[in-house]
Parts: C-alpha cells; sequence; structure tokens
C-alpha cells in the first residue's frame, strides 16, 4: 500500500464526500469535467452540502485538491471511477458516464495501475463494458498491465450519521491479490469496516439488490395505503400497530425517487431480461412506487370536491421539492409528478423548497420553485418533504378558511390533515 495515489473521477454526492476521505490517508486528486463545480471546491465550497466547508477547507490545507485538467490525474495510480448511473426515458440503464469515465482513465492509467467502480451497475458492467473501454483507449490489458476492482457506493444522501467512513463497504477484485489491495485500501478509511466479495460480479449483485429490496418493500406499504384508504382506516395506525412484532420491517408508504432506490430496480431487471427472465415482482414495485405522485395528487382534488372547494385556477402551494428531506438533490424527484397530474386540472401552483436550487429545477423540470415561504392564501397545502424547516411552519396559517392539506409524509398533526398516505 506505499505510494498509492489516488484519482476520483466525478465529484457529486458519492466522489466528493470518498475523495476527501481519501485524501486524510492517501495523496488524492479530485476530477471532474464540470469546471464550476472544481473551481467551487477548490474554493472551499460543496453545493451537493455532502462535506461540510470546515471539512472541504481542511482538506485542500492538506494537500487535496480538485482539477477538470485529465493531466493532473496522469500520476495516479489507484483511479476510482464514481459517475452517475441513470436511466433514459425508456428506463433503460444509460451507461453513457460510466463510458466516457473509462475513456477517461484509459488516457491515464499505466502499467501496474488499479481502477475501481463505484457506479452502481448490474452484474458484468464492469468486466464486461467499461474495462474494454480503458483497453481500448489505453492499449493496455487488464489482469496483464493493469488491474480492476468495484466497490459499490453506500453514500446516503442527507444523512450526517450514517456518512461515507461509518457504512460498511463491499469490495473486490478481478484478481485474488487485486481484491486484497483495493480492501486494503478502503479500510485503511472506512471505519466501519470492510466485506471483500469473492468476484466482482457479487459485488456488482449485492449493491443492485440492496436498493431493489427497499424499493419492493415501500411498494408494499404503496399498496396498503391505497387499500386502506378506501377502507377508511389510517395507514400509519396500521403500521405502528404492526410493528409492535419484533420481526416487522418498518417501511412506510411514500415518494420513492432519487437517483438509487428508483433507478436501480431497473438495472436488474434489465439484466435479469437478457437472461431470459421476466423479473415480475421488482418491475411490479416499480410500477407501484412510479405511480404514487399522480395518485396523490388524484386523492387531493377528490378531497377539495368533497369539500367544495373548485378545482379550476384554485390555489395550490407544495412543500419540498427535493427527492428527500434535507438534502438539495433533486434528480429523480417524485414530487414533479404530483405536480404534473394538479396541472392537468389548470391549477395554480406554488412549489416552495428552501433546499432546492431554483435554477436547476427550472432547467431540469421547468419547474418554478421559490425558497422563501409564501404569503398567500391557499386553498391546498400538500407536505411533500419532510425539511425540517417545515416543522416550525403552521400551515394552517398560510391557508384559507375552506382547505385541504394532505400530508405525504405524516409529519404533521393528524388533527389538520384531511388526507395522507
Amino acid at each position: 500500500m506505499k505510494n498509492i495515489k489516488i484519482a476520483v473521477i466525478g465529484l457529486g454526492y458519492v466522489g466528493l464526500p470518498l475523495a476527501r476521505l481519501f485524501s486524510t490517508k492517501y495523496p488524492t486528486v479530485g476530477f471532474d469535467m464540470n469546471q464550476s463545480r472544481v473551481d467551487a471546491l477548490n474554493a472551499g465550497h460543496d453545493a451537493t452540502l455532502e462535506v461540510s466547508d470546515e471539512l472541504l477547507q481542511s482538506a485542500l490545507a492538506n494537500g487535496f485538491r480538485c482539477t477538470a485538467d485529465v493531466n493532473d490525474i496522469r500520476d495516479c495510480n489507484f483511479y476510482v471511477v464514481a459517475v452517475p448511473t441513470p436511466v433514459d426515458d425508456d428506463r433503460n440503464p444509460d451507461l453513457t458516464p460510466l463510458y466516457g469515465a473509462s475513456e477517461t482513465v484509459g488516457k491515464v492509467i499505466g502499467k501496474g495501475d488499479v481502477v475501481v467502480y463505484e457506479s452502481t451497475v448490474y452484474p458484468g458492467v464492469t468486466e464486461d463494458e467499461c474495462i474494454p473501454v480503458v483497453e481500448r483507449v489505453s492499449g493496455l490489458i487488464c489482469n496483464q498491465d493493469f488491474f480492476c476492482g468495484y466497490s459499490p457506493e453506500r453514500i446516503n444522501p442527507g444523512d450526517k450519521l450514517h456518512t461515507v467512513e461509518k457504512i460498511k463497504k463491499v469490495t473486490s477484485g478481478s484478481t485474488p491479490e487485486t481484491g486484497k489491495l483495493v480492501n486494503e485500501v478502503y479500510s485503511s478509511v472506512i471505519e466501519a469496516g470492510t466485506h471483500l466479495a469473492p468476484s466482482i460480479k457479487v459485488a456488482e449483485a449485492a449493491k443492485v439488490i440492496e436498493n431493489s429490496q427497499r424499493d419492493i418493500n415501500i411498494a408494499f406499504v404503496n399498496e396498503l395505503s391505497k387499500i386502506f384508504a378506501k377502507m377508511g382506516i389510517d395507514t400509519l395506525d396500521v403500521l405502528e400497530a404492526a410493528g409492535t412484532k419484533w420481526n416487522f420491517l418498518p417501511f412506510r408508504p411514500g415518494l420513492v425517487g432519487g437517483h438509487c432506490i428508483g433507478v436501480d430496480p431497473y438495472y436488474l431487471a434489465q439484466c435479469a431480461q437478457r437472461y431470459g427472465y421476466n423479473p415480475e415482482i421488482i418491475l411490479a414495485g416499480r410500477r407501484m412506487n412510479d405511480g404514487m405522485g399522480e395518485y396523490v395528487a388524484n386523492q387531493v382534488v377528490k378531497l377539495m370536491l368533497k369539500k367544495g372547494i373548485q378545482v379550476l385556477k384554485s390555489n395550490i402551494l407544495i412543500m419540498g421539492f427535493t427527492f428527500k428531506e434535507n438534502c438539495p438533490d433533486v434528480r429523480n424527484t417524485k414530487v414533479v409528478d404530483i405536480y404534473k397530474a394538479l396541472k392537468e386540472y389548470n391549477v395554480n401552483l406554488t412549489v416552495y423548497d428552501p433546499w432546492a436550487n431554483p435554477a436547476v429545477a427550472m432547467r431540469e423540470y421547468g419547474v418554478e420553485v421559490v425558497n422563501e415561504l409564501p404569503r398567500e392564501s391557499y386553498d391546498v397545502a400538500i407536505m411533500a418533504v419532510a425539511h425540517r424547516e417545515f416543522a416550525s411552519v403552521d400551515v394552517t396559517k398560510l391557508l384559507k378558511e375552506q382547505h385541504v392539506i394532505y400530508d405525504v409524509k405524516g409529519t404533521l398533526d393528524r388533527q389538520l390533515v384531511d388526507g395522507r398516505l
């Protein structure tokens, strides 16, 4: 492990915290193609808020640096790829960022070097899709001239308790010796320890089923929510009662967005289909969860009609737009599904989110988001995301006398709300 010099490629929610952590033990360079992102990080601020300014500035003072120039990572010998793996409009895995990152690695990797992928993929992508790109660009041969590994990311955006060093890490390598090296490098900075998987494909499969399992469990309680709503039973009351059994899993209904749980099952599903198997449960769970935004919108309209509130041209406040609470990440947010479904009723919508970047929301979704609490009088308020700032907001003061409050997250006083998942 002597003379290890690390380059982390991709400085987003996954790459930056990892690069900062590695920099505590090894010379580390962070690489990202976005020059403005690099400039902001070198100035000591992370717009994703995953790394505090204090930690980032301390790392920079101790030699960590970020760059958009590929020549600055040419003298590294341990490359970590941490780029996004989204799905396209047809929900097929989009490996474009991985191909691009693999080309970058191919330009700089040398004999004896190691490249480790962190991006979530289906089994086989690292060795069958990414490494051939590195070989083609570099002219080197894997397991002869250079070596590879896979260590799936386990970042939980916005979570300041379960940070990267406190979550156990799965590691793997293309040869037994490489696996040991990769494991040693990660275990030297991961306080929670590591698990060395027997192969890269096992590590890839382990990652993709982690979030698929959560997706299916949430889909189950989302379906329960729909059933109990028809029965006039409060779903959270049922889950609280059932949760008194020691082995009942504490999942709650809600919107399933983000770059992991709402995406990873499609990677697993496509992989299964390539082997001639149609994954019914996985895809059924995805269909259920993908439809929850529209379901919430329809429930809100029904409640308005029951109270005699005119839907056309009504004023509706949506509180929260990011994919989860206390996090600025709007990737794959399902709040936009509520927004789009309500728009079809020709209502006036205001989206308030103190965490979301309005420019990003407009660019990605065409949705205007405000960061300041509106003072208008609304017919409806929808608590879509449970940001901590909302806990001190008296929602009723924002509403007309005759109104509807819908609580997606189940955080408001039940005496105030007209409906919740």
